[in-house]
Formats: structure tokens, C-alpha cells, sequence
């Protein structure tokens, strides 16, 4: 009982001190005057300042559905000195699309590049560092296969460089696809939280930011100087962004700029890049953490820095939580259990709720004028983020353990087709342990829930239900996207996580 009862007092710890670091830069967002006052730079180039040349680079791993819009797109970008690298490390027909559209542009005068390694050492980050050594560029601009940038967005984004220290620029992603599902809808509610509060909150506080991995700007003097682009975790972004920062450059996040992606369309592609993600920021964290602490930052800089290297805990944390919070209330229920001071005491994850659902309501508020009745959505939200804590926590776990993997694409299917996602040659469907632990979690909450019904406990059971209704989505998810593939004989993969 002692240890089940510090197992979940330690859980909502955690949750409520990420919680907390959410309510404090939702805090410091609220102090601002919206995205216009948040570019911390001059808009125009000096009147005597020449544009300086920028290298675009396209990294490339079998994008056939997509490879032609993100080309297209950049070679219409209006900039003057501009050079772009496609980055092809494809090993199916995406090489020979890359090829055909690559001469088309050449035909007519733009200076663009095909570029193959031959192998895919480093993975992506070995891509950009391989055009890199071959980039023209006194500025190195990334867009992954999944963006299609406006032609203005360079011109948007340069200014900033007239000020010496800055070494890259991001700017905010936005979605071609927002609307087409509840999943694409709650990872534009994510994603939009993240650079609309946390990203520019962080910046406004003199914090560490960092590079998204697309659609930003880098100084190319700020890659070598902080060493290069490195491949040892599969945060690539988020590693070269820490280790320029140590080295005293500084980041600029422009929220009002915004740069048009896909966003997954199904849940096996949106879980391979959320595992991606959180193994990558968990490595990340434990090559980085000892180089912010040495560093002569302030005391509150190494502290959100972190917080924000560490926030992936949030998600073992989440399963702990869910496996021991029915049968603690039902051990107290029937007079073993930690007591009513106990429980009171773990109220406090409230704290955690509302630095999180503020994240998400100034977000929308920033972004969209009619954010009250986006606002709605928010419990739907909570469920979709909520349900891949096991998949995340299996990556964390991975990340500790110092156990390697794969750079794993986001499948992209190209929202601008008729076919739909589960008939690409790129779907499929992976049965994994995850899959199944996802279903059980979903049948286990249940019970849980049905349990504190039954003994009237009914504000404990809100918190049941969030649970229960988290997994319940993503078994649906699973069961549903598994069906579709099945029904039109794509394959369905067994393996093991």
C-alpha cells in the first residue's frame, strides 16, 4: 500500500510541476499584446543592406506523394540569391520524380540541386550536414517534404539576421488539413499551443527555444560554431538548438509567420512521429542537461530549460496515474487506503489541469477569432493527447535505457489527392504491444470508472473518465484504421514494439 500510495503521489508531482511551467508561460504570454508584438525584430532589411544568400535544403526519405509540391514550392519562392538542395536519401521511384522535377526548375533558370548520399548514415540530420558541406548559402533554410512555404515567407523571416546574434528563425507551422478529422484537429490544437504560447513565451522570457525541424532559418556561421548538424538522438532540431544557444547565440521565433503543412492523417503515421519526437527530446535530455547546468545561464533559464528537455516524464507519469487511481480510491473506500488527507493532498493535480488547458485556450485565443467556440474541443483534445502516453512512455523507457532506433518518416499521403490515406502505398497498419496495451488500458479505465459510479465517487470519477475516454479513442482509432486496411488488402503488420 505505502509504495502504490508514493507511486501516485510522485506521478502527480511530476504532472503538477509541468503543469505549474505551463501556467507560467501561459503567464508570461498574457503579459504581451499578441502575436504582432512577439517578432522581436526589424521587418524590413536595412535600405544599404543587400539580401544575404540563402540555401534551401529539402530532406528527402521516400516522399513520392509529396516531393513534387515541395519542390514546386520552393523553386517559386521569391528571393533574390537563392540555391536549393533536394536532399534524397529515397530508396523507391521518389528519386525519379525528385529527378524529373528537378530539371524541369533547372530549365528554367532556377539553381536547384539533386543531391543522394548513397547511404543514410545520421539519417536526416546526416542529410542536412552532407548539403551543408556543399551549400552556397550564407543562411540555410529547412522545409521538411510536408510543407508547402509562400512564396513571401523568406523575405518574412530574413530581417531578423541584421542582428548579428541571431542564429536561426522559426516560424509557426499552420495546417493545410486542420479540419479533415478529430485527429488532425487535435494535433493542430497541440501544435498551435506550442509555438503561438510556449515557443514565444520562452523567448519573450530569455529562455531556451528551439528549431521545429522545419520551416525555419539557420546563420550558417551558428550550425558550425555550435558543431554541427549530429545524429547520435533523433532530435536533431533540438540538440544543434541547445548546444547553439550554450555557445550564446540567440533564436527568434516569429508566431505570425506562418508556414502551410500536412498533418498526419492516421493514427499509425501520427504515433510513429509523436515516438520519434519523445525518444528524440528524452535523448536529447541526457546528453544536454549537463552542459545547461554548467553553463553561466541564470538559475531560471538552466530551470525552464529543464523542464522543457525533461517534459516528456509528463507521459510515464500519466500511465502511473491512470494504473493506480481507481484502486487507491477503492482501497480507501473500503477503510485501507491512504485516507482523505491523502486524496486531498493529491487535488493539487488540478494545478497541472489548468497550467495545461491555459496553454491551450490563450493559443486559440491568439490564433482565432472565433477561439470560444474552438474552445469546445478541449476535452476531445485532452482524450486524443492523453491516449499515446504509453506509446511515448515506451519511449522514454527506450531513451533511458540508451537502446537506438530508427529515424522513422512520418508517412505523408498528400492532402491535395483523391485517394484516400489508408489506400497510399505508404499506409499500414503495426499491431503492435502498444496496440494492444492500448485496448486493455481502455477496458481497465472502464472498470475503474464503473467502480467509483458504483461507490458514488463522483468527482473522482471526472478523472476517470478522462481516462477511460482517452484510451477508448485511440482503441477506436486503431480498431478503425486496421479495418480500413484490411477491407482494401493493404498489410497489417504484426511486430513487436
Amino acid at each position: 500500500m505505502v509504495v502504490l500510495s508514493v507511486l501516485y503521489a510522485g506521478a502527480i508531482a511530476a504532472l503538477v510541476l509541468y503543469g505549474a511551467n505551463l501556467f507560467w508561460l501561459a503567464w508570461v504570454h498574457a503579459r504581451r499584446d499578441g502575436l504582432r508584438s512577439r517578432a522581436g525584430c526589424a521587418r524590413t532589411p536595412g535600405a544599404r543592406s543587400p539580401w544575404p544568400t540563402i540555401t534551401v535544403q529539402i530532406p528527402l526519405y521516400n516522399e513520392a506523394l509529396v516531393a513534387e509540391s515541395v519542390i514546386d514550392a520552393c523553386a517559386r519562392l521569391d528571393y533574390p540569391g537563392l540555391e536549393i538542395q533536394v536532399l534524397d536519401d529515397s530508396v523507391d521511384d521518389t528519386t525519379a520524380i525528385v529527378g524529373r522535377r528537378v530539371r524541369f526548375w533547372q530549365a528554367r533558370g532556377i539553381d536547384i540541386c539533386h543531391l543522394r548520399r548513397g547511404h543514410r548514415q545520421e539519417y536526416k540530420a546526416g542529410a542536412l550536414a552532407y548539403g551543408l558541406s556543399r551549400a552556397k548559402g550564407e543562411l540555410v533554410a529547412v522545409f521538411d517534404a510536408d510543407f508547402v512555404p509562400d512564396r513571401g515567407l523568406l523575405r518574412r523571416l530574413v530581417p531578423c539576421f541584421s542582428d548579428g546574434r541571431i542564429g536561426m528563425v522559426q516560424a509557426r507551422w499552420s495546417h493545410l488539413n486542420a479540419d479533415e478529422s478529430v485527429l488532425t484537429r487535435v494535433q493542430a490544437y497541440g501544435l498551435d499551443a506550442h509555438f503561438a504560447i510556449e515557443q514565444t513565451a520562452r523567448m519573450q522570457a530569455g529562455c531556451f527555444i528551439n528549431f521545429n525541424g522545419t520551416a525555419g532559418i539557420w546563420r550558417r556561421s551558428c550550425i558550425e560554431d555550435a558543431g554541427g548538424w549530429q545524429g547520435d538522438t533523433l532530435a536533431e532540431d533540438l540538440d544543434l538548438s541547445y548546444r547553439a544557444q550554450l555557445r550564446g547565440w540567440q533564436f527568434r521565433i516569429l508566431s505570425d509567420v506562418e508556414a502551410p503543412a500536412e498533418l498526419p492523417r492516421s493514427l499509425q503515421a501520427y504515433r510513429a512521429q509523436q515516438f520519434r519526437w519523445t525518444k528524440g527530446a528524452s535523448e536529447a535530455a541526457i546528453k544536454l542537461l549537463t552542459s545547461v547546468w554548467r553553463s553561466r545561464h541564470p538559475a531560471r533559464v538552466k530551470l525552464e530549460g529543464s523542464l522543457h528537455l525533461t517534459s516528456s516524464l509528463v507521459y510515464p507519469a500519466l500511465v502511473v496515474a491512470m494504473l493506480l487511481h481507481a484502486p487507491l480510491l477503492r482501497l480507501e473506500h473500503v477503510g485501507i487506503g491512504p485516507g482523505p488527507v491523502y486524496f486531498a493532498a493529491m487535488g493539487l493535480g488540478l494545478v497541472g489541469f489548468l497550467g495545461f488547458f491555459l496553454v491551450q485556450a490563450l493559443a486559440q485565443r491568439a490564433l482565432y477569432p472565433e477561439w470560444p467556440r474552438r474552445l469546445l474541443f478541449f476535452p476531445v483534445f485532452m482524450a486524443g493527447s492523453m491516449g499515446l502516453a504509453i506509446n511515448n512512455s515506451v519511449a522514454v523507457w527506450q531513451a533511458a535505457r540508451r537502446r537506438k532506433s530508427a529515424f522513422v518518416r512520418t508517412p505523408k499521403y498528400n492532402t491535395s489527392g483523391t485517394t484516400t490515406w489508408w489506400r497510399s502505398r505508404y499506409a499500414y497498419m503495426k499491431i503492435s504491444l502498444v496496440t494492444y496495451l492500448e485496448l486493455l488500458f481502455a477496458l481497465y479505465s472502464l472498470a475503474g470508472l464503473a467502480i467509483l459510479l458504483i461507490q458514488q465517487d463522483w468527482a473522482a470519477g471526472v478523472f476517470q473518465t478522462c481516462f477511460a475516454a482517452a484510451f477508448v479513442l485511440v482503441s477506436f482509432y486503431n480498431l478503425r484504421e486496421a479495418w480500413l486496411q484490411l477491407k482494401t488488402g493493404l498489410p497489417a503488420v504484426v511486430a513487436a514494439e
